[in-house]
């Protein structure tokens, strides 16, 4: 496994590169959940390239950007074992140089859900995933299904700004109680820890009722925040059943939805969803 810090160094080993190039960015303290994606770039490229950069433009003034968990040494242990062939760890100033000025923005998609409360987040997430697209230069970009909203921001930011990459969305990868997979799980205390698991419990509750024919999505809605609010230590900061491409709020679910929602657990924020086919 190769590794790069410089774009130079970066580009020097991509142009030496024949074949599909898989790229997996990653904000690092690596998880179960990121080798996954991993794993499925190594299944369809002929190079994996792996992205470590904790972006400071997507977290506000009041995030956790100084406290956000690192560990390199067994990132690049997981990643070599899971077959990456480079990884690139840039700092902040290879990425946001002295005087740097230009931000890429999509529009729409960005307003609901985090949007309401993180108002700068995508800024960061779009214009540094359009800075690792630029420099890398792969065929195909790998990202996970627990940030459905990124998700859908970033295929739209493809599409608007033609980029020629075919973007693979992963399923979320679970711990066995079904915690979804999390770096800030790190920050979360063994009681906390055990009361977090009141996400998944409330979206396969209402997944549970949309099976049995339920399709008023206050009703699920309401259904999640019920269960959530029955846990002490869970404070809702809110619950939504979107069209999964527009991810505008539905009122009756006629193809499907995105059952999305966040919570805090003490100081910790937490995000899960579900998608209902």
């Amino acid at each position: 496994m190769n590794t790069a810090t410089t774009i130079e160094e970066l580009r020097n080993e991509r142009n030496q590169i024949k074949g599909i190039v898989g790229l997996v960015p990653t904000m690092g303290y690596l998880h179960p959940g990121h080798i996954s994606l991993v794993e499925k770039a190594r299944s369809e490229c002929d190079y994996v390239i792996v992205s470590i950069f904790v972006n400071p433009t997507q977290f506000a003034p009041s995030e956790d950007l100084s406290s956000y968990p690192r560990d390199l040494q067994q990132d690049f242990k997981y990643l070599e074992e899971a077959g990456t062939d480079l990884v690139w760890t840039p700092t902040d100033q290879i990425m946001y140089p002295h005087g740097y000025q230009t931000w890429i923005t999509v529009d729409q998609l960005t307003q609901p859900l985090e949007g309401q409360f993180r108002p700068e987040h995508f800024r960061g997430v779009t214009t540094i995933v359009a800075k690792l697209f630029n420099v890398v230069q792969p065929q195909c970009a790998y990202f996970g299904q627990k940030d459905a909203q990124q998700a859908a921001v970033i295929q739209r930011m493809i599409i608007d700004l033609d980029f020629p990459i075919n973007m693979v969305v992963c399923p979320i990868i679970r711990e066995a109680d079904n915690l979804a997979m999390s770096s800030r799980n790190a920050y979360l205390s063994d009681a906390q820890r055990k009361a977090a698991t009141i996400l998944s419990k409330s979206l396969f509750a209402a997944h549970r009722l949309y099976e049995e024919g339920e399709r008023n999505a206050t009703v699920l809605k309401e259904s999640i925040s019920q269960i959530v609010q029955s846990e002490p230590l869970a404070n809702l900061q809110y619950v939504s059943c979107a069209d999964p491409l527009s991810l505008q709020e539905v009122d009756k679910i006629t193809s499907g939805a995105l059952l999305s929602m966040a919570v805090y657990i003490g100081k910790t924020r937490l995000i899960d969803n579900i998608l209902l086919k």
